[in-house]
């Protein structure tokens, strides 16, 4: 019974000594890939509010506990894609520099996805993959409802501007970072026309075809996507309510901020996860549905299919 006591006792010290991620019994090495994964958020999105609420609830600690090596970033919650881009590059150099490895597999959700776009196309070569997750790569129609609906340069306008760019500042100063916010640029960049010019400019990996997939492979670069199509996924989700009302605007099935075939870049993995778009990162806090894959568990085995891709 004493030895049975002891026992039980360091495994406990072993499991509170173990940093996070650290401590694995089985499978330890299933998300093991070759190169480091970086998550990068969406709009409005943020690394950790206070320490305590991550954007990417749960799914960090799901990639480190089989061995991959994950790095969150952060960037302007409001802002071009460009903008964002240039800040998600600076972080990709300072994690190469840290880890000496020569490149990273990049997983963006919503505008994030858009972001490691920007930089798979303009340094490719510190790129081994491109993961987009709900990014709306031939625009967002409530970005486009938005922008017919509220004019240009309008005292609406102004005043919605400086409530969002207030938001991103606040957030930023959360997180400890003050990056620049623009929520009209941002916006814009997130309309058809913004897109368009975006893909004229940056076409790695986007469909020809209204609803096809893209290269999945470009300049040495993979390329692969998913997203959700449910609305109202948990009954005690807040957010499920509000995502259903925005998706009224959209002509397709979407997840209520990106439309299916939108999101189609690469590779497409599968477009029709019964998720709506806060749930795609496992949000609020968890409350998704019980009827479809965890999305720790999605991420895990698509984290496995770069490890055996050798990425």
């Amino acid at each position: 019974m004493r030895r049975c006591s002891a026992l039980l006792l360091a495994f406990s010290l072993l499991v509170t000594a173990a940093p996070a991620g650290a401590f694995c019994l089985w499978n330890c090495s299933y998300t093991k890939t070759k190169y480091p994964i970086v998550l990068a958020h969406g709009m409005s999105g943020f690394d950790s509010l206070f320490g305590v609420i991550d954007y990417w609830y749960g799914i960090e600690g799901a990639l480190e506990d089989g061995g991959a090596n994950v790095f969150v970033t952060e960037v302007s919650q409001f802002n071009t894609t460009q903008q964002r881009g240039e800040q998600l590059l600076a972080q990709v150099q300072q994690i190469l520099a840290i880890t000496g490895k020569s490149k990273v597999n990049l997983i963006g959700h919503s505008h994030g996805g858009l972001d490691v776009r920007y930089v798979a196309a303009v340094r490719p070569d510190l790129v081994a993959s491109v993961t987009s997750i709900g990014s709306p790569h031939k625009g967002a129609a409530l970005a486009d409802f938005l922008r017919a609906n509220v004019s240009n340069g309008s005292f609406t306008e102004s005043v919605l501007a400086f409530f969002a760019n207030s938001l991103g500042t606040v957030l930023g100063l959360l997180t400890g970072s003050t990056n620049p916010q623009d929520a009209v640029a941002a916006l814009e960049s997130l309309t058809s026309a913004g897109l368009a010019s975006f893909n004229a400019t940056y076409p790695q990996g986007v469909p020809t075809s209204a609803c096809g997939a893209g290269a999945s492979s470009v300049g040495g670069v993979r390329y692969y996507s998913w997203s959700g199509t449910g609305l109202l996924t948990n009954l005690f989700d807040v957010s499920d309510a509000p995502l259903a009302l925005t998706a009224l605007v959209y002509p397709e099935s979407n997840d209520g901020l990106v439309g299916r075939c939108s999101s189609h870049l690469g590779q497409v993995i599968r477009d029709n996860y019964f998720m709506n778009h806060l749930d795609e990162v496992n949000q609020v806090v968890g409350l998704v549905s019980i009827f479809e894959s965890n999305p720790t568990t999605i991420f895990r085995a698509h984290a496995n299919r770069l490890k055996n891709a050798g990425l």
